[in-house]
């Protein structure tokens, strides 16, 4: 049973947004659940029950284990996921990793393991704080995203079973079953009936990479600006593995993928449909869609969607050198992403060096990574090579110095070896620690993997040049401020210092002249 905080609704409410128990509001993404009809609903549902028969759980998954089931009509479902925000740092660093799919690998207790918990103990702290067990967050998590492939595309059933991590289309039945009380057979049927039996929206091809591939929405919170977002690692690019490139009304970030063994390719645009707040439009070129949660997943994790943006973006809005800046761009983010290995590589290849040079020297490390065939007009034709081909390739001839070659051995080795885990979910702290014991790896290289890779909202690289030029144009300084007058200056916009970083940045190019 859950014991996760209820919060009764104030009967001038309604259920509106606006929930009120003793002075406190709900968390972000919390849902009214009726107990007369046993569903629970998202804020600003049409339907209208009595407050005096609801009840708010801080998320569905609280109100999923407590026995009701989405509503049909508001389709709670359809929000992004529980965010690791609010949470005691355990807990959070776990919600993290079952986002990530740890759980479709690994049972409860190794989770525990990794967090330094017994199992039983990480089961009472989430029963207490999430209002379920992990492993109850992990399949809520693949029914919601096989309702989504219901509802979104042609897949057959099977492949939706497998493509959201269940082991066999029985578990999925099963799962499905006790979460929407219907079948997914029965859950499709009445989503065609409720548009008149038209194709599935945004549908797919077949798997066949040469057709039109499998399109996706991933919805987010809070404000994106995607344009930017593009522009940024447009410009980061790593030649042959992603590339930007003008689409339908901006701008198409594409990159190779490789899932469950076999290789393949993403298009990632801003979603233009506008319902029910933002999304991400993924089109997915794939021969088999074996565990493609894990993939969208790593969309998420790349363009930044898990993060608490919006209290990120009110807690800056007050600062009196930031806040300008956070209300011209609202939808500023910070890039995370999609593999940590090559994020880290890339950011360890950029050292002192311009961002162009870093993308060609790196795009020389990708030549060492297995070709792609057949994805030409995307401008791809490389997966960016694994730990272990890098840990023992000759880099000598390709233009690194013999010191960088040394740091980009250590760290393919330390990640080989699984001395250096680069996820989210993983102690920041330790991996900290582990990263500056390499040879040539010192406080900027780690503060940005922190950012980028680990998904610390706190990271703060300030001897970084960019982020000293742009501090330097807040203050009317004629010249980059010192990294010790920015790290104690920034101490201030703790515990997102993240995405102060990115709008300093922000501010640097501004002052040069480059837009953005």
């Amino acid at each position: 049973m859950s014991i996760a905080p209820e919060y009764s609704l104030a009967p001038e409410d309604g259920i509106a947004p606006e929930y009120r128990a003793e002075g406190t509001s709900p968390p972000v993404g919390a849902v009214t659940a009726v107990r007369t009809t046993g569903i629970y609903c998202r804020a600003g549902c049409v339907a209208r029950p009595l407050p005096a028969n609801t009840v708010v759980y801080p998320n569905p998954v609280a109100a999923e284990t407590a026995g009701f089931r989405p509503c049909l009509r508001c389709r709670p479902e359809l929000e992004p996921p529980l965010l690791p925000e609010g949470f005691s740092e355990g807990v959070a660093r776990a919600l993290v990793m079952i986002s990530d799919g740890y759980l479709d690998d690994h049972a409860e207790a190794g989770l525990a393991a990794r967090l330094g918990y017994s199992a039983r103990h990480l089961r009472r702290v989430f029963l207490a704080e999430v209002g379920a067990t992990p492993a109850q967050v992990a399949r809520s998590r693949r029914a919601h995203f096989a309702r989504r492939l219901l509802d979104e595309s042609d897949l057959t059933v099977t492949d939706i079973a497998f493509a959201a991590g269940f082991r066999s289309v029985r578990q999925m039945n099963r799962v499905m079953a006790d979460t929407f009380r219907f079948p997914p057979s029965e859950l499709r049927r009445r989503s065609r009936r409720g548009r008149g039996r038209g194709p599935a929206p945004d549908s797919g091809g077949s798997p066949d990479s040469a057709d039109g591939g499998l399109s996706l929405r991933i919805p987010y919170r809070g404000r994106l600006d995607f344009g930017a977002m593009a522009a940024y690692l447009g410009s980061r690019a790593i030649p042959g593995v992603e590339n930007v490139s003008p689409g339908d009304g901006g701008l198409r970030y594409s990159r190779t993928v490789e899932l469950c063994g076999s290789p393949g390719a993403i298009e990632v645009t801003a979603g233009t449909d506008g319902q029910r707040g933002g999304h991400l439009a993924v089109t997915a070129h794939l021969p088999t869609f074996a565990s493609l949660i894990d993939l969208v997943a790593g969309v998420r994790r790349l363009f930044g969607l898990d993060e608490d943006h919006r209290r990120a973006v009110a807690a800056l809005a007050g600062d009196e050198l930031l806040g300008p800046l956070v209300a011209e761009a609202p939808g500023w983010r910070y890039a995370g992403a999609f593999d940590g290995f090559e994020t880290a590589v890339r950011i360890v290849v950029g050292q002192q060096i311009s961002v162009a040079g870093a993308s060609t020297m790196t795009g020389r490390l990708a030549l060492l990574g297995p070709r792609v065939e057949g994805l030409g007009r995307l401008g791809l034709e490389r997966l960016f090579p694994g730990p272990e081909t890098l840990a023992r390739a000759d880099l000598a001839g390709m233009g690194f110095t013999g010191g960088r070659i040394r740091t980009l051995a250590a760290l393919s080795s330390a990640v080989a070896d699984g001395s250096l885990v680069l996820e989210r979910g993983e102690s920041v702290a330790r991996t900290r620690d582990v990263l500056l014991s390499l040879p040539g790896v010192g406080p900027w290289t780690t503060e940005l993997i922190a950012m980028r890779v680990l998904g610390d909202p706190d990271a703060f690289p300030a001897s970084d040049l960019g982020l000293r030029k742009g501090f330097a144009a807040l203050v009317g300084a004629s010249s980059p401020v010192p990294a010790a007058e920015l790290q104690q200056a920034a101490e201030r916009w703790r515990p997102h210092r993240s995405l102060a970083a990115a709008h300093l940045w922000r501010a640097a190019a501004r002052a040069s002249g480059v837009s953005g």
